[in-house]
């Protein structure tokens, strides 16, 4: 009887075996300029996942998101400005925005890098060489190819982010000139002051993850970008999903995909990647649960719609702070990005009287400042040695944290609020940032000629 199982066995070492000696061979096989010295594979394989599951986020993980929490007959339009963001991104990011955000200084003011220079990041030698970014020429032991796509999901889901402030009335015509200018003019110099050791990673501000760098920019972005717009048409402005199955299956590719989000930002398979991973989870858990509690205390009942929302607020608060925090820190945080971006939600932002669609200035905007100013607070040298030794927050004896970490807020708000809104009034000059009342009654039907449920 045992002579099946055996032959079974017998089976599957020969295959391993030979998987093995194909590995070997494959490896052998290689040309030595394709597995240089400084190249780690492991690191590189984490590297090109870890983006696609950024990317993943994007599309379709807030096409989806977005196009369900729309109201149904502008559920294409808001997929298709997600789509478009995208795709045009990567675009100007090639051509010129990535050298201008990681690229060596070619502005420098008393020693302290400003931007790169604006130039093709696309030429064959320089892809297939050893990654280096910033003012410091900083080595990695990826190439750069890697580098250049892993920061492209990330300079792509800024302004698919910012989808949610305006959509519903936004012209699709103005919204194809303003993402790529958006994202050269805001994105890539705002990613070189804080993610390339520009000058306020210079002056001690840090962002582990893009909390200052994606989501107050696409924050204060969506606010900037909603008052320059104006509001949806008077019947519209109220909240009304299409389709919650979509928002449920967008939100879990926006959550688990964030696992590449913040897990990819050491740039390899390290221990503070995995601490990234697990204190991303655990502050994301603990802000969907504080949200819905939120909700049912003053709204009587738990929904969909919040703890997703809640979700998203925990895994924005936890990006800038990620790698540098403890396990109960990453609670307090939950707790924080489940609470105060409710109350900027339900309570400041209906004072504001500016029509910020799906709250996007409070879920991103608010709940990065509010992650950046606690990464001053927690800071922990014992976790922060593995990424940034010597960092260490408010608490742990080093008030200046705090303090720089406010002065990168102000400065991140003032800038993205400022071009935002006056490249939209550009914009406007030439082609209306509005779409027209009539066209907006039928919504995707007059937009694009399709609809999202037939």
């Amino acid at each position: 009887m045992w002579r099946i199982p055996l032959t079974i066995l017998g089976f599957l070492m020969l295959a391993s075996a030979l998987m093995v000696h194909g590995q070997s061979q494959s490896l052998s096989s290689f040309p030595s300029a394709a597995v240089p010295p400084w190249l780690d594979t492991g690191s590189n394989s984490w590297m090109l996942t870890a983006a696609t599951f950024v990317g993943l986020q994007s599309v379709p993980g807030v096409a989806l998101y977005y196009a369900g929490l729309s109201k149904k007959r502008y559920a294409i339009n808001s997929a298709m400005m997600v789509f478009y963001a995208f795709a045009s991104v990567l675009i100007i990011w090639v051509l010129l925005g990535y050298n201008l955000g990681f690229g060596p200084a070619s502005i420098k003011l008393g020693g302290l890098g400003i931007v790169g220079t604006p130039s093709p990041a696309f030429g064959g030698l320089f892809m297939g060489s050893q990654g280096t970014y910033g003012p410091s020429s900083t080595a990695l032991n990826i190439p750069n190819a890697t580098l250049i796509f892993f920061q492209f999901v990330f300079a792509a889901i800024t302004p698919v982010l910012l989808v949610g402030g305006v959509m519903e009335r936004m012209n699709f015509k103005a919204w194809i000139p303003f993402v790529p200018l958006w994202s050269l003019l805001v994105y890539s110099p705002v990613a070189y002051w804080l993610f390339a050791g520009g000058w306020l990673n210079q002056v001690g501000a840090v962002d582990f993850s893009g909390g200052y760098v994606i989501h107050v920019d696409a924050g204060i972005g969506a606010l900037a970008a909603a008052m320059a717009v104006g509001p949806r048409l008077a019947t519209d402005r109220k909240l009304e999903a299409n389709n919650l199955m979509l928002v449920l299956a967008g939100a879990g590719l926006i959550w688990l995909g964030w696992n590449g989000f913040n897990g990819g930002d050491p740039y390899g398979s390290t221990v503070d990647a995995a601490i990234a991973v697990l204190n991303t989870n655990l502050a994301t858990a603990v802000s969907a649960i504080t949200w819905m509690g939120m909700d049912m205390k003053f709204f009587g009942k738990p929904s969909l719609v919040g703890i997703t929302t809640g979700a998203i607020t925990g895994l924005v608060v936890i990006t800038p702070a990620a790698g540098y925090v403890n396990g109960w820190e990453s609670i307090i945080m939950g707790i924080a990005a489940g609470s105060i971006p409710w109350l900027a939600l339900n309570k400041l932002e209906p004072k504001l009287h500016v029509d910020d669609t799906l709250g996007v200035f409070s879920s991103h905007g608010i709940a990065g400042i509010v992650g950046g100013l606690l990464t001053g607070l927690f800071a922990d040298p014992n976790v922060a040695q593995f990424v940034d030794p010597g960092l260490r927050g408010a608490i742990y004896g080093n008030p200046y944290q705090l303090m720089i970490q406010a002065v990168a807020a102000v400065v991140v708000v003032a800038y993205d609020f400022g071009v935002t809104y006056g490249l939209l009034k550009l914009i406007g000059s030439f082609i209306p940032l509005r779409e027209k009342p009539e066209v907006l009654e039928r919504g995707d039907t007059q937009m694009h000629g399709e609809i999202a449920y037939a």
